[in-house]
């Protein structure tokens, strides 16, 4: 952290500001609804709002569902940077939901998902409104119940701190260090689970034939 530190004292001696949303926002977009049956596997790359959820982490580059440009009667897109909010959900603590477009080509954006705009730096803005604190902010005020909604000015109206551009990104590069981390100890793990299922059930199928197969326990071939 001893960068960041660094980073805040000279941009931003006197603190880091906080801002709501909507000071940040360049602008607020609807997505248009996109149909299950107007999915494709190929065409021009489009997300809903269900993906949000299942689908896609903090960020991602490329789309898994496609759609035909004909089908789209009035088209929404996002492009290089955008904030993609779930505005529906099934539960208050993740409604709101959000995810950070970073690939190239603009896509289409489905319905009950709002796009935000904005000069920050993408990543940033998906790790800080996935902290404890922003969500708080998301679930304020939305009551229990099978389909929870939220709005444009709901999601504006969350405050998080906005240090200069420099700070976001050093900050990034911290964060993106330690998900690579926890990515190869993930990996390293399941390597180790699989090696310790397999010695399970070696010396499972060895204890449990009392020293002899008995033609494979009278399996014929």
């Amino acid at each position: 952290m001893g960068k960041i530190d660094e980073l805040i004292q000279q941009y931003c001696p006197d603190g880091v500001e906080y801002k709501s949303l909507s000071e940040i926002a360049t602008s607020w977009i609807r997505g248009n609804g996109i149909k299950r049956d107007e999915v494709t596997a190929e065409g021009q790359p489009c997300i809903r709002y269900g993906e949000i959820y299942t689908t896609y982490g903090l960020y991602f580059e490329e789309c898994v569902s496609h759609t035909s440009k004909d089908v789209i009667a009035n088209p929404k897109t996002a492009k290089k940077g955008s904030i993609l909010f779930a505005i529906t959900g099934e539960s208050v603590d993740d409604i709101a939901t959000s995810t950070a477009y970073l690939g190239d080509a603009d896509i289409y954006v489905g319905g009950d998902i709002l796009i935000m705009n904005h000069n920050q730096n993408a990543k940033y803005l998906s790790y800080v409104l996935s902290t404890v604190y922003a969500k708080k902010q998301k679930s304020k005020g939305k009551i229990k119940s099978k389909v929870v909604h939220t709005k444009k000015d709901d999601i504006a109206s969350i405050v998080i701190p906005v240090p200069p551009l420099p700070v976001q990104e050093e900050i990034v590069n911290a964060l993106d260090k330690f998900a690579e981390l926890e990515a190869e100890l993930e990996a390293e793990l399941e390597a180790e689970l699989e090696m310790r299922r397999k010695q399970f059930d070696y010396y499972k199928n060895s204890i449990l034939s009392f020293g002899s197969d008995i033609g494979a326990w009278n399996e014929k071939d």
